[in-house]
Protein backbone atom coordinates (compact mmCIF):
# COMPACT_ATOMS: atom_id res chain seq x y z
CA UNK A 1 0.00 0.00 0.00
CA UNK A 2 0.97 3.51 -0.66
CA UNK A 3 2.22 5.21 2.61
CA UNK A 4 0.91 8.66 3.50
CA UNK A 5 4.32 9.59 5.64
CA UNK A 6 6.65 6.93 7.38
CA UNK A 7 5.32 7.80 10.84
CA UNK A 8 1.84 6.29 9.75
CA UNK A 9 2.49 4.04 6.80
CA UNK A 10 0.63 1.25 9.15
CA UNK A 11 -2.58 3.08 9.24
CA UNK A 12 -3.19 3.50 5.46
CA UNK A 13 -5.70 0.51 5.14
CA UNK A 14 -9.41 -0.44 4.51
CA UNK A 15 -11.49 -2.60 6.88
CA UNK A 16 -12.18 -4.75 3.78
CA UNK A 17 -8.56 -5.54 3.15
CA UNK A 18 -7.49 -8.85 4.50
CA UNK A 19 -4.41 -7.40 5.68
CA UNK A 20 -3.94 -8.01 9.57
CA UNK A 21 -0.81 -5.88 9.67
CA UNK A 22 0.96 -4.24 7.34
CA UNK A 23 5.31 -4.58 7.12
CA UNK A 24 7.07 -1.64 5.49
CA UNK A 25 7.77 -3.94 2.43
CA UNK A 26 3.87 -5.52 1.72
CA UNK A 27 2.23 -3.92 -0.57
CA UNK A 28 -0.95 -4.21 -2.80
CA UNK A 29 -2.60 -1.65 -4.39
CA UNK A 30 -4.82 -1.23 -7.41
CA UNK A 31 -3.79 2.12 -8.67
CA UNK A 32 -5.21 2.54 -11.46
CA UNK A 33 -8.08 0.58 -13.57
CA UNK A 34 -9.57 1.04 -17.52
CA UNK A 35 -11.69 -0.27 -20.13
CA UNK A 36 -10.04 0.20 -23.38
CA UNK A 37 -11.38 -0.19 -26.79
CA UNK A 38 -13.55 1.47 -29.56
CA UNK A 39 -16.48 -0.02 -30.05
CA UNK A 40 -17.19 -0.25 -26.30
CA UNK A 41 -17.20 3.62 -25.50
CA UNK A 42 -20.26 3.84 -26.52
CA UNK A 43 -21.59 2.82 -23.68
CA UNK A 44 -19.92 5.43 -21.83
CA UNK A 45 -20.74 9.39 -21.48
CA UNK A 46 -17.29 9.89 -22.61
CA UNK A 47 -14.08 8.25 -23.02
CA UNK A 48 -12.66 9.94 -19.70
CA UNK A 49 -15.12 7.72 -18.10
CA UNK A 50 -13.53 4.92 -19.12
CA UNK A 51 -10.52 5.16 -16.67
CA UNK A 52 -10.00 5.62 -12.82
CA UNK A 53 -6.80 6.87 -12.03
CA UNK A 54 -4.78 7.55 -8.50
CA UNK A 55 -7.06 5.31 -6.63
CA UNK A 56 -6.78 6.37 -2.82
CA UNK A 57 -5.43 3.60 -0.14
CA UNK A 58 -9.04 3.95 1.59
CA UNK A 59 -11.21 3.29 -1.61
CA UNK A 60 -12.36 -0.68 -1.66
CA UNK A 61 -14.81 0.13 -4.59
CA UNK A 62 -14.43 1.00 -8.05
CA UNK A 63 -17.69 2.11 -9.97
CA UNK A 64 -17.46 3.11 -13.34
CA UNK A 65 -20.41 5.10 -14.78
CA UNK A 66 -22.29 3.80 -17.94
CA UNK A 67 -25.36 4.81 -20.17
CA UNK A 68 -27.14 1.68 -19.25
CA UNK A 69 -26.43 -1.50 -17.40
CA UNK A 70 -28.82 -3.20 -20.14
CA UNK A 71 -27.06 -2.92 -23.08
CA UNK A 72 -23.71 -3.40 -21.60
CA UNK A 73 -20.93 -5.99 -22.78
CA UNK A 74 -18.76 -8.07 -21.12
CA UNK A 75 -16.13 -6.24 -20.42
CA UNK A 76 -12.27 -6.43 -19.57
CA UNK A 77 -11.18 -3.99 -17.10
CA UNK A 78 -7.52 -3.86 -16.87
CA UNK A 79 -5.25 -2.27 -14.30
CA UNK A 80 -2.03 -0.78 -12.37
CA UNK A 81 -1.10 -2.36 -9.23
CA UNK A 82 1.51 -1.81 -7.00
CA UNK A 83 5.16 -3.36 -8.38
CA UNK A 84 5.70 -6.76 -7.89
CA UNK A 85 1.93 -7.93 -6.47
CA UNK A 86 -0.38 -10.06 -8.47
CA UNK A 87 -4.32 -9.59 -9.11
CA UNK A 88 -6.97 -12.44 -9.38
CA UNK A 89 -8.97 -12.70 -11.57
CA UNK A 90 -6.26 -11.33 -13.71
CA UNK A 91 -5.86 -8.38 -15.47
CA UNK A 92 -7.54 -8.34 -18.82
CA UNK A 93 -9.77 -10.82 -18.09
CA UNK A 94 -13.67 -10.70 -19.56
CA UNK A 95 -16.23 -10.98 -16.81
CA UNK A 96 -20.51 -9.97 -17.35
CA UNK A 97 -20.56 -7.23 -15.10
CA UNK A 98 -24.35 -6.43 -15.29
CA UNK A 99 -24.61 -9.70 -13.26
CA UNK A 100 -23.20 -7.52 -10.12
CA UNK A 101 -19.33 -6.58 -8.65
CA UNK A 102 -16.54 -8.63 -9.76
CA UNK A 103 -14.56 -9.30 -6.86
CA UNK A 104 -10.25 -8.24 -6.96
CA UNK A 105 -7.77 -9.65 -4.91
CA UNK A 106 -4.50 -8.14 -4.85
CA UNK A 107 -1.73 -10.08 -2.91
CA UNK A 108 1.75 -8.42 -2.14
CA UNK A 109 5.08 -9.82 -3.46
CA UNK A 110 5.57 -12.06 -0.76
CA UNK A 111 2.32 -13.44 -1.08
CA UNK A 112 1.07 -13.07 2.86
CA UNK A 113 -0.61 -10.05 2.03
CA UNK A 114 -3.65 -9.16 -0.03
CA UNK A 115 -6.19 -6.71 -0.34
CA UNK A 116 -9.58 -7.16 -1.78
CA UNK A 117 -11.87 -4.93 -4.46
CA UNK A 118 -15.02 -4.57 -5.63
CA UNK A 119 -15.43 -3.54 -9.44
CA UNK A 120 -18.91 -2.33 -10.79
CA UNK A 121 -20.60 -0.59 -13.54
CA UNK A 122 -23.44 1.91 -12.39
CA UNK A 123 -25.92 4.00 -14.05
CA UNK A 124 -25.34 7.67 -14.39
CA UNK A 125 -27.03 9.63 -11.67
CA UNK A 126 -29.34 8.69 -8.36
CA UNK A 127 -33.03 8.71 -9.66
CA UNK A 128 -33.80 11.27 -6.80
CA UNK A 129 -31.90 13.86 -4.88
CA UNK A 130 -34.17 13.63 -1.47
CA UNK A 131 -31.31 12.41 1.35
CA UNK A 132 -32.63 11.18 4.63
CA UNK A 133 -29.81 9.52 5.71
CA UNK A 134 -31.05 6.32 6.58
CA UNK A 135 -28.27 4.39 4.70
CA UNK A 136 -25.71 3.96 6.93
CA UNK A 137 -23.01 1.20 7.54
CA UNK A 138 -19.76 1.02 9.51
CA UNK A 139 -15.91 0.76 8.74
CA UNK A 140 -13.50 -0.86 10.88
CA UNK A 141 -9.81 0.68 10.49
CA UNK A 142 -7.65 -2.21 11.59
CA UNK A 143 -4.17 0.01 11.98
CA UNK A 144 -6.09 2.03 14.89
CA UNK A 145 -8.66 -0.43 15.92
CA UNK A 146 -11.41 1.92 15.27
CA UNK A 147 -14.22 1.78 13.32
CA UNK A 148 -16.32 4.53 12.49
CA UNK A 149 -19.97 5.53 10.00
CA UNK A 150 -20.23 6.02 6.59
CA UNK A 151 -23.12 7.05 4.54
CA UNK A 152 -24.68 5.73 1.23
CA UNK A 153 -27.53 5.76 -0.76
CA UNK A 154 -29.65 3.44 -2.80
CA UNK A 155 -30.54 3.72 -6.46
CA UNK A 156 -33.62 2.22 -8.10
CA UNK A 157 -32.61 -0.95 -8.08
CA UNK A 158 -31.41 -1.06 -4.37
CA UNK A 159 -27.61 -1.01 -5.64
CA UNK A 160 -25.58 1.12 -2.98
CA UNK A 161 -24.17 3.92 -4.16
CA UNK A 162 -21.29 5.10 -2.74
CA UNK A 163 -21.33 8.54 -2.89
CA UNK A 164 -20.88 10.54 0.45
CA UNK A 165 -17.58 10.98 1.94
CA UNK A 166 -16.60 12.54 5.17
CA UNK A 167 -13.27 13.23 6.87
CA UNK A 168 -13.70 10.21 9.36
CA UNK A 169 -11.38 8.07 7.61
CA UNK A 170 -8.49 10.73 8.35
CA UNK A 171 -9.76 11.43 11.72
CA UNK A 172 -8.81 7.13 12.07
CA UNK A 173 -5.07 7.57 11.17
CA UNK A 174 -5.14 9.54 14.96
CA UNK A 175 -7.21 7.83 16.83
CA UNK A 176 -6.81 4.71 18.68
CA UNK A 177 -9.73 2.18 19.84
CA UNK A 178 -12.74 4.91 18.75
CA UNK A 179 -15.89 3.88 18.20
CA UNK A 180 -18.84 5.83 15.67
CA UNK A 181 -20.30 8.41 18.25
CA UNK A 182 -16.93 9.62 19.19
CA UNK A 183 -15.96 10.87 15.39
CA UNK A 184 -16.50 14.10 14.37
CA UNK A 185 -18.99 12.77 11.50
CA UNK A 186 -21.82 10.54 12.91
CA UNK A 187 -25.23 9.08 12.49
CA UNK A 188 -27.79 10.28 15.39
CA UNK A 189 -30.85 7.73 15.71
CA UNK A 190 -33.36 10.91 16.14
CA UNK A 191 -32.99 13.20 13.10
CA UNK A 192 -35.67 15.45 12.07
CA UNK A 193 -37.27 12.47 10.79
CA UNK A 194 -35.85 9.01 11.46
CA UNK A 195 -32.22 9.17 11.47
CA UNK A 196 -29.86 12.40 10.50
CA UNK A 197 -26.68 13.18 10.47
CA UNK A 198 -24.16 14.60 13.23
CA UNK A 199 -21.06 16.84 12.52
CA UNK A 200 -18.81 17.93 15.46
CA UNK A 201 -15.89 20.15 15.27
CA UNK A 202 -12.95 18.20 17.36
CA UNK A 203 -9.87 18.48 18.86
CA UNK A 204 -7.49 16.23 16.19
CA UNK A 205 -5.04 15.63 19.39
CA UNK A 206 -1.26 15.42 19.48
CA UNK A 207 -0.53 14.10 15.94
CA UNK A 208 -2.46 16.45 14.09
CA UNK A 209 -1.11 19.57 16.75
CA UNK A 210 2.24 18.07 15.05
CA UNK A 211 1.43 18.02 11.23
CA UNK A 212 -0.24 21.45 11.51
CA UNK A 213 -3.89 20.27 11.61
CA UNK A 214 -5.10 21.09 15.03
CA UNK A 215 -9.05 20.76 14.73
CA UNK A 216 -11.00 18.39 12.65
CA UNK A 217 -14.40 19.21 11.45
CA UNK A 218 -17.27 17.47 11.44
CA UNK A 219 -18.17 17.15 7.01
CA UNK A 220 -20.09 15.41 5.54
CA UNK A 221 -20.20 16.02 0.77
CA UNK A 222 -21.03 14.44 -1.99
CA UNK A 223 -17.64 13.07 -3.41
CA UNK A 224 -14.43 10.79 -2.11
CA UNK A 225 -12.04 11.16 0.69
CA UNK A 226 -8.21 10.24 -0.59
CA UNK A 227 -6.76 9.66 2.61
CA UNK A 228 -3.16 9.22 0.71
CA UNK A 229 -3.12 13.36 1.13
CA UNK A 230 -4.52 13.64 4.45
CA UNK A 231 -0.92 14.84 6.17
CA UNK A 232 1.09 15.73 2.75
CA UNK A 233 -2.12 18.32 1.39
CA UNK A 234 -5.47 18.26 3.53
CA UNK A 235 -7.19 20.37 0.80
CA UNK A 236 -6.47 17.80 -1.73
CA UNK A 237 -8.25 14.81 0.33
CA UNK A 238 -11.39 16.24 -0.12
CA UNK A 239 -12.61 15.18 -4.09
CA UNK A 240 -15.83 17.39 -4.26
CA UNK A 241 -18.69 16.07 -6.79
CA UNK A 242 -20.60 12.73 -8.63
CA UNK A 243 -21.20 13.36 -12.33
CA UNK A 244 -24.66 14.45 -13.29
CA UNK A 245 -27.25 15.10 -15.81
CA UNK A 246 -29.79 18.21 -14.54
CA UNK A 247 -29.44 21.09 -13.66
CA UNK A 248 -29.33 22.09 -10.00
CA UNK A 249 -31.91 24.68 -9.16
CA UNK A 250 -31.99 25.06 -4.82
CA UNK A 251 -31.36 22.62 -1.85
CA UNK A 252 -33.70 22.49 1.21
CA UNK A 253 -33.54 20.85 4.67
CA UNK A 254 -33.32 20.76 8.27
CA UNK A 255 -30.50 21.66 10.71
CA UNK A 256 -30.03 22.97 14.14
CA UNK A 257 -26.61 24.39 15.39
CA UNK A 258 -24.56 25.17 18.48
CA UNK A 259 -21.14 26.87 17.83
CA UNK A 260 -18.06 25.94 20.58
CA UNK A 261 -17.01 28.34 23.05
CA UNK A 262 -13.72 29.33 21.97
CA UNK A 263 -13.04 30.11 18.41
CA UNK A 264 -9.15 29.81 17.40
CA UNK A 265 -7.03 30.12 14.30
CA UNK A 266 -5.16 26.99 12.70
CA UNK A 267 -1.91 28.00 15.14
CA UNK A 268 -4.75 27.34 18.21
CA UNK A 269 -4.83 30.91 19.11
CA UNK A 270 -8.15 32.13 20.48
CA UNK A 271 -10.37 34.79 18.43
CA UNK A 272 -11.97 36.04 21.32
CA UNK A 273 -14.41 38.08 19.17
CA UNK A 274 -15.43 35.70 16.26
CA UNK A 275 -18.48 32.71 16.36
CA UNK A 276 -17.96 29.88 14.93
CA UNK A 277 -20.15 29.28 11.73
CA UNK A 278 -21.65 25.89 9.89
CA UNK A 279 -21.61 26.05 6.29
CA UNK A 280 -23.92 24.44 3.88
CA UNK A 281 -23.38 24.88 0.11
CA UNK A 282 -23.96 22.76 -3.49
CA UNK A 283 -21.78 23.45 -5.88
CA UNK A 284 -22.29 22.29 -10.09
CA UNK A 285 -19.29 22.41 -12.22
CA UNK A 286 -17.61 21.22 -15.45
CA UNK A 287 -15.69 17.92 -14.70
CA UNK A 288 -13.70 18.27 -17.94
CA UNK A 289 -11.88 21.04 -19.40
CA UNK A 290 -11.58 22.14 -23.30
CA UNK A 291 -8.99 18.98 -23.93
CA UNK A 292 -10.98 16.38 -22.29
CA UNK A 293 -9.47 16.45 -19.14
CA UNK A 294 -10.53 15.38 -15.61
CA UNK A 295 -11.79 18.37 -13.17
CA UNK A 296 -12.18 17.63 -9.66
CA UNK A 297 -12.45 20.16 -7.44
CA UNK A 298 -10.91 20.15 -4.13
CA UNK A 299 -10.90 21.89 -0.44
CA UNK A 300 -9.09 24.94 -1.88
CA UNK A 301 -11.08 25.96 -5.42
CA UNK A 302 -14.24 24.51 -4.37
CA UNK A 303 -16.15 27.72 -4.02
CA UNK A 304 -13.78 29.60 -6.31
CA UNK A 305 -12.76 27.45 -9.42
CA UNK A 306 -13.66 28.72 -12.85
CA UNK A 307 -14.86 25.69 -13.83
CA UNK A 308 -17.87 26.36 -11.53
CA UNK A 309 -21.23 27.12 -13.62
CA UNK A 310 -23.57 27.61 -10.53
CA UNK A 311 -23.58 27.66 -6.82
CA UNK A 312 -25.72 27.79 -3.90
CA UNK A 313 -25.02 28.98 -0.59
CA UNK A 314 -27.11 28.74 2.51
CA UNK A 315 -26.37 32.59 3.94
CA UNK A 316 -26.83 32.19 7.12
CA UNK A 317 -27.25 29.53 9.85
CA UNK A 318 -28.22 31.18 13.31
CA UNK A 319 -27.54 28.74 16.29
CA UNK A 320 -30.75 26.83 17.24
CA UNK A 321 -31.86 23.68 19.12
CA UNK A 322 -34.80 23.28 17.14
CA UNK A 323 -35.29 21.82 13.85
CA UNK A 324 -34.91 24.69 11.50
CA UNK A 325 -35.72 24.88 7.91
CA UNK A 326 -32.76 25.86 5.53
CA UNK A 327 -33.09 27.02 1.86
CA UNK A 328 -30.97 28.56 -0.83
CA UNK A 329 -31.10 28.83 -4.20
CA UNK A 330 -28.32 28.45 -7.04
CA UNK A 331 -27.19 31.02 -8.91
CA UNK A 332 -25.15 31.46 -12.06
CA UNK A 333 -24.85 30.30 -15.86
CA UNK A 334 -27.18 27.66 -18.02
CA UNK A 335 -25.31 24.24 -18.87
CA UNK A 336 -24.54 23.33 -22.18
CA UNK A 337 -27.24 21.00 -23.33
CA UNK A 338 -24.61 18.79 -24.89
CA UNK A 339 -22.13 19.11 -22.73
CA UNK A 340 -24.93 18.14 -19.43
CA UNK A 341 -26.18 15.14 -22.39
CA UNK A 342 -22.82 13.73 -22.40
CA UNK A 343 -22.03 13.88 -18.21
CA UNK A 344 -19.63 16.70 -18.40
CA UNK A 345 -21.54 18.69 -14.95
CA UNK A 346 -20.59 17.12 -11.61
CA UNK A 347 -22.29 18.16 -8.65
CA UNK A 348 -21.45 18.38 -4.86
CA UNK A 349 -23.56 19.11 -1.58
CA UNK A 350 -21.40 19.92 1.66
CA UNK A 351 -22.14 20.03 5.17
CA UNK A 352 -19.64 21.69 7.82
CA UNK A 353 -20.01 21.96 11.67
CA UNK A 354 -17.40 24.53 11.00
CA UNK A 355 -17.45 27.09 7.81
CA UNK A 356 -13.78 27.73 8.06
CA UNK A 357 -12.75 23.99 9.15
CA UNK A 358 -11.06 23.14 5.97
CA UNK A 359 -8.24 26.23 7.13
CA UNK A 360 -8.43 24.11 10.68
CA UNK A 361 -9.80 27.44 12.23
CA UNK A 362 -13.15 26.65 14.27
CA UNK A 363 -14.51 26.35 17.67
CA UNK A 364 -13.91 22.84 19.39
CA UNK A 365 -17.63 21.76 20.49
CA UNK A 366 -19.19 23.18 17.31
CA UNK A 367 -22.08 21.15 16.52
CA UNK A 368 -24.58 20.85 13.41
CA UNK A 369 -27.43 18.79 12.96
CA UNK A 370 -28.69 17.97 8.92
CA UNK A 371 -31.47 16.00 7.88
CA UNK A 372 -34.32 15.53 5.02
CA UNK A 373 -32.36 17.72 2.44
CA UNK A 374 -33.87 18.03 -1.36
CA UNK A 375 -32.24 18.89 -4.06
CA UNK A 376 -34.58 20.77 -6.96
CA UNK A 377 -33.82 20.55 -10.74
CA UNK A 378 -34.81 22.56 -13.76
CA UNK A 379 -37.53 21.41 -15.51
CA UNK A 380 -38.58 18.58 -13.08
CA UNK A 381 -42.01 17.17 -13.37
Amino acid sequence: MRYLFVLLAAAALTASSCIKSMPKNDECDILSAWVEGEDIDINFYNRSQMKKENIPSNINEIAFTVRSLYSLPELAIKFDITPGATITPESGSVHDFKQGPVEYTVTAQDGKWCRKYHVYFVEAELPKFKFSFENVDEVYFEASKSTYNVFYELDNTETRRNVWASGNAGVAIMRQEWTPDMFPTKSVAEGYSGKGICLNTQDAGTLGALFGKPIAAGNLFLGNFNINAVLTDALKATEFGIPIEREPVRIVGFYKYQPGDTFTDKDMHIIPDRVDEASIYAVFYRNQDEQGNSIVLHGDDVLSSPYILRKAQVASLPATDKWTRFEAFFEGGDADSEILAALGYSFTLVFSSSKDGASFEGAIGSTLYVDEVEVSFENEQ
